[in-house]
């Protein structure tokens, strides 16, 4: 079999390695892929992911008999529509389902509608308007988001109402993140643990995959800004069985339900971003695709064949497959580039380790073969996944890969996994 995986980063390096398992794959296609990526894909880098046309050229042209369109974007603008309409299957929601990441106010309004629970929320199209509910007795700290896709940048978290109204113009004045910001979320603040939990579903039947704990934030102890992830673990200690039933009842059917019932069925990988608060689970986003860079600690632990499961969702036959797990851990480290999410320098050549442990893996995300040489080319430049029966070794083994790994300005959180440790130990 030809298969084609669109994208670019650390997560389409790990959904690739997973594919390559499989004995019918024969040659797989990575558009644009990156520099690491070529040594599992043959990558097509003048195609990128929003040139939905070329795309479905491509997949044309070399007789593809799936594809994978991992990113956001490319959902949201119909890729899988379009090579649907082309007469090849794929894996993904088609831009209508997808509306449940791509659009905040959908997504909270399908919540509100079908009673799944979530943090109380207002809509704004008006800056005006938004400032004046700030400034109206509202409690701090405070969530706002901006309604469309961001690159996992578009949700401020304000602790007073100076840092709420400067939140308010850089995304509905100064358009930060572009037309995403003409409308806003502005929602309570909940507190608990946060837990991602991926799941394959063909819109009907739905498989979990383990869940994990993602760290957004730049720095040690959750300090600085908001990243798209420095780092995961899986399984999420804080994810009990109790709580994965009460999920499956409360949030996981209704929302397949919800989208059946708005006449947009979700096939796919639909991301639960979920916050175990006092009052119970409640969904504190919804992406339309495997998470990333959680994609990179949960696929590791996937026992069943990858495309079996994702041609099964295609075909609307998951409830009949029984998806299996090690039942290992594992933990993902991200190199990151000096000075990212904001200026970071590119083009900084890197130094690979000869060997890795079995239980190692790279995976690629911000690199590029440039002269016969990998270098830099982005903010997250690579993820440090290890396996191991325990969280303890996964974490151990990982930090020492990733500090094999050289490059001019590397940087890399040191307390990836610490809150789950400390779980694990109470």
């Amino acid at each position: 079999m030809n298969l084609l995986v669109v994208g670019g980063g650390g997560r389409e390096h790990a959904i690739i390695k997973k594919l390559r398992e499989n004995p019918r794959v024969e040659t797989i296609y990575a558009l644009p892929g990156n520099g690491g990526i070529a040594q599992d894909a043959v990558c097509v880098p003048e195609i990128g992911v929003k040139n939905i046309e070329k795309i479905v050229d491509f997949a044309k042209s070399r007789s593809i008999d799936f594809a994978v369109v991992a990113p956001d974007d490319p959902l949201a603008l119909g890729c899988v529509d379009r090579l649907h309409a082309a007469g090849i299957p794929c894996f993904g929601p088609d831009a209508k389902a997808a509306r449940i990441e791509s659009s905040k106010v959908f997504a909270k309004t399908l919540m509100k509608q079908h009673g799944i629970p979530t943090a109380q929320y207002r809509v704004f199209d008006d800056p005006a308007a938004a400032l004046a509910y700030l400034r109206g007795g509202t409690s701090f700290p405070v969530v706002v988001k901006a309604d469309g896709l961001a690159l996992g940048k578009g949700v401020l978290i304000p602790q007073n109402l100076q840092e709420a109204e400067a939140a308010v113009k850089t995304i509905m004045e100064d358009r930060a993140f572009g037309d995403s910001g003409r409308e806003i979320v502005i929602e309570e603040f909940l507190t608990g643990p946060e837990v991602s939990v991926l799941a394959f579903t063909d819109g009907t039947a739905i498989r979990p995959m383990v869940s994990s704990m993602d760290h957004k934030r730049a720095g040690d102890n959750d300090t600085g800004l908001n990243t798209g992830g420095m780092g995961t673990v899986a399984p999420n200690p804080y994810y009990t069985p109790e709580v994965a039933q009460i999920c499956m009842e409360t949030i996981f059917l209704p929302t397949l339900s919800a989208m059946r019932a708005e006449g947009c069925p979700f096939k796919g990988c639909l991301y639960f971003g979920l916050m175990l608060t006092p009052e119970g689970p409640k969904v504190i986003e919804y992406n339309c695709r495997f998470g990333d860079p959680e994609t990179q600690v949960v696929l590791p632990l996937l026992k069943t064949d990858l495309l079996t499961v994702m041609q099964a969702v295609e075909n609307e036959t998951l409830g009949a497959l029984d998806v299996e797990w090690t039942g290992g851990t594992a933990a993902c480290v991200i190199l990151a580039s000096g000075g990212y999410p904001e200026h970071y320098e590119k083009g900084k050549a890197i130094a690979l380790p000869d060997t890795l442990p079995e239980n190692v893996t790279l995976y690629h995300a911000g690199d590029k073969l440039e002269d016969g040489r990998l270098v830099t080319s982005g903010g997250r430049v690579l993820g440090v996944t290890a396996a191991a029966p325990t969280l303890k070794e996964a974490l151990t083994d990982a930090y020492t890969a990733a500090a094999a790994v050289e490059f001019e300005g590397k940087y890399l959180r040191r307390d990836i996994g610490r809150r789950a440790l400390d779980a694990l130990e109470d």
